[in-house]
């Protein structure tokens, strides 16, 4: 049963204008009632912190709480078997709360129209009983830590609502959330607060604003791809028929295309002092359909964290590129692998995703990459086979696992990863597979063998330079194509049923 929006053991707090539930059957109008409750909630708590930074005292708390978009479906019949989203899984009442209307908009109304098509039931829009944590109200010019004395920070908590990391978690996802009695099932895998909360990550970890990240991501883990990437993105944008709107750099730093006219907040940016953590970089489109790069450096925990917080903003797909050890004899440096299974001993994602959970590869994503890969090194059938590698990827956590105890032991890293029959080592790709897995986000794996330990051929400084500058531009430039390829597929088709769980949620 929904709460109402305040605290019943409190004075009634100080909120916005209440905006009753209403019911809609038109998508773009049920999108508008959303804007409207988020805008007067998101003002309120900006308004009235403001004055509280200017000293005004408060008796009452202060509290907004997010929109809703709740069905009722009385039946298990949809419309399309076929469907790998947007319908419920069967009778009950279902609900989420949402944020942001202004960046997940056109999300948001594809999901309503899809619920409306397919199950012919209004939708319910309101304000829910769930706050908004007022630091996710400010906006991204508001800084205030300096403007508050220690005491009254220490207050903010008992006038507004801070974050509750119990509002956040990621148990839908994971299929252990149990809805208490009476209690609505689930529309999508993230509550608002929990967006919000990923939201926030994103700036702080990639330098760069949401609304700027791509329906389509490559990770990697070398700087290198990252250079290319830079020096690619900056050619396109000289070349006024280039197929993105512009290109853009940590701090929001923008260039638009050749002959394209600024925009409103182009200039706002500035290139950080020093590089984010994990630097993301944005081919943008208009329609979203660009291409964001991140280096996530190196390490499965990098690899979860980056994962666990652009799955907030739904991509289309993400693709790892990136360096891996190379464990067959036949294999030469520079040869790529498509992983086709993943040996998982990183460890990361052992509680939220169980070791015997199979990854499977996902076959619009293999076709996709295997396809770029012939068609950027123009090698076909059996001419391709020999620089290209289908095989089981293996990701550790420990980077030195070749300096373990070989002699007297039960197990060795070496001896599992030749009876897993895994032909290519790194520390990312079966953490980023296995969080596109969870978060059901189409995934895949192309990497390039830049070393073969097991062999003796270790990388060497001048050796490293020659293969970098051959191999890593070839790389990048098959992982756009297999953007590009991925992009005509339809969103429905790309967004297969196998990554559905027993009692899916809606929402894609």
């Amino acid at each position: 049963m929904r709460q109402a929006c305040h605290r019943p053991e409190t004075a009634m707090p100080i909120e916005p204008m209440y905006i009753a539930p209403a019911r809609f059957d038109d998508p773009a109008q049920a999108l508008e009632q959303v804007r409207d409750i988020y805008r007067n909630g998101i003002e309120h708590l900006r308004d009235t912190f403001q004055r509280y930074v200017a000293g005004e005292e408060f008796e009452q708390r202060v509290r907004a709480c997010y929109p809703f978009v709740r069905v009722h479906s009385s039946t298990v019949a949809r419309a399309d078997s076929r469907l790998s989203y947007g319908f419920v899984h069967g009778p009950g009442t279902y609900e989420t709360t949402l944020t942001r209307p202004e960046l997940f908009g056109r999300y948001y109304l594809e999901q309503f129209s899809l619920l409306l098509r397919n199950h012919n039931v209004a939708l319910e829009i309101g304000t829910s009983g769930q706050p908004i944590p007022v630091h996710f109200s400010f906006a991204e010019d508001m800084h205030v830590d300096g403007s508050l004395s220690a005491e009254r920070r220490m207050r903010l908590r008992d006038l507004f609502d801070l974050p509750d990391l119990g509002a956040m978690d990621d148990g839908i996802a994971n299929g252990t959330h149990e809805p208490g009695p009476g209690e609505p099932q689930p529309l999508a895998l993230f509550t608002a607060p929990r967006v919000d909360y990923s939201l926030q990550r994103l700036r702080h970890y990639t330098g760069t604003s949401p609304e700027h990240f791509q329906n389509f991501v490559l990770f990697t883990n070398y700087q290198f791809y990252i250079d290319e990437f830079i020096k690619l993105g900056h050619q396109m944008m000289a070349d006024p028929g280039a197929d993105y709107d512009c290109f853009v750099e940590p701090g929001n730093v923008v260039t638009r295309r050749a002959g394209s006219r600024t925009q409103a907040g182009d200039d706002a940016g500035s290139a950080p002092p020093r590089l984010p953590q994990m630097p993301a970089y944005h081919l943008r489109r208009g329609d979203h359909s660009g291409i964001t790069m991140v280096n996530i450096g190196v390490g499965p925990a990098n690899a979860k964290t980056i994962t666990d917080h652009i799955a907030v903003l739904r991509p289309h797909a993400w693709l790892m590129l990136g360096h891996c050890a190379g464990l067959r004899n036949s294999q030469q440096l520079g040869d790529y692998v498509l992983a086709h299974g993943y040996v998982r001993e990183d460890h990361v994602l052992d509680e939220e995703l169980p070791l015997w959970v199979p990854i499977p590869a996902l076959a619009e994503v293999q076709l996709a990459l295997e396809q770029a890969v012939a068609e950027v090194t123009q090698l076909q059938g059996y001419e391709l086979k020999k620089i290209m590698r289908t095989g089981t990827v293996a990701s550790t956590d420990n980077r030195n696992w070749e300096l373990l105890p070989k002699r007297n032991m039960p197990s060795t890293p070496e001896r599992r990863f030749s009876q897993s029959r895994a032909v290519a080592l790194d520390m990312e790709s079966a953490t980023i597979a296995a969080n596109g897995f969870r978060f059901r986000v189409p995934y895949g794996t192309l990497l390039c063998v830049s070393d073969k330990p097991l062999h003796g051929e270790i990388k060497l400084p001048g050796m490293a330079n020659t293969f970098y500058r051959e191999r890593v531009d070839q790389h990048l430039r098959i992982g756009i194509r297999a953007v590009e390829l991925l992009r005509q597929e339809r969103p429905g088709q790309l967004h297969s049923r196998k990554l559905r769980s027993f009692a899916e949620v809606a929402f894609q």
